[in-house]
């Protein structure tokens, strides 16, 4: 039976109609959330929004006119999810549009979103924004298995620094922003990876976001999470010594 943890609140999750995405869509429904799925593939949307009883948004993150309908459609949210996102180009100096392509959906499409919804939470007196950036935006290529790919790790770094630094400018405001990873998971944008790659269980994300949900965690707005190695479990225990220790966060060392 769903919980009723978050009942009556509304969330929208970008990129839901598959992978990462739709499994947080069924964890916060499954919260007792009412929760909008959107993305650029009507089945896919639609079959989700049903699966949970949700409601469906067809549009393209990196289209200003597509995110503003959302918001006329969706009205007040108490969360966003921005996770829709692609994985770019796998050539180091990759056609300039198609390397700029990942940078509309990945970055453009978390600021348009936060541009549509943010302010409507400010004003409400508050709301909660995760933005899904990635490992890649601080790992070496290397370990990241992106050693071609430069468009994916420079646009999750660009995710996570905005996300940053609008969280400090909207937390006064009772709008707490997150930057997580939700790890390496079996999705369709990572069919190409090796079997033994250090992937990370599916259900890590959906249940950070669903924490991060409940404001247990606000203090940690800002910071970098990762699914699997911030479970809220462990996290509840460490958010003084983050916070004392200036920890989860992407620095230069000299």
């Amino acid at each position: 039976m769903p919980s009723s943890e978050l009942n009556g609140q509304v969330a929208l999750v970008t990129g839901g109609g598959r992978g990462i995405g739709a499994n947080i869509a069924r964890e916060l429904a499954g919260a007792g959330m009412d929760v909008w799925v959107t993305g650029r593939t009507a089945g896919r949307v639609e079959s989700v929004a049903a699966e949970i009883g949700g409601h469906g948004l067809v549009g393209d993150v990196s289209k200003r006119a597509d995110v503003e309908r959302w918001t006329r459609e969706a009205g007040a949210l108490d969360l966003l999810v921005c996770n829709a996102g692609i994985s770019g180009p796998g050539d180091v100096f990759a056609e300039p549009d198609d390397w700029w392509r990942t940078f509309e959906v990945n970055v453009l499409g978390v600021y348009l979103c936060c541009h549509a919804f943010a302010p409507g939470m400010v004003e409400r007196g508050g709301g909660r924004i995760v933005n899904v950036a990635s490992g890649a935006a601080y790992l070496p290529a290397r370990f990241a298995n992106l050693t071609a790919n430069t468009a994916y790790p420079a646009s999750k770094a660009a995710v996570h620094r905005f996300s940053e630094v609008l969280a400090t400018e909207l937390s006064p405001s009772n709008v707490f922003v997150f930057s997580i990873s939700p790890g390496l998971v079996k999705t369709e944008m990572t069919s190409d990876m090796p079997d033994d790659a250090p992937w990370t269980p599916p259900e890590c994300a959906p249940r950070l976001v669903h924490a991060l949900a409940t404001g247990e965690f606000d203090a940690l707005a800002g910071r970098y999470l990762h699914a699997e190695h911030d479970p809220p479990d462990r996290l509840r225990g460490r958010i003084a010594e983050i916070q004392a220790d200036d920890l989860n966060v992407i620095r230069l060392r000299r």
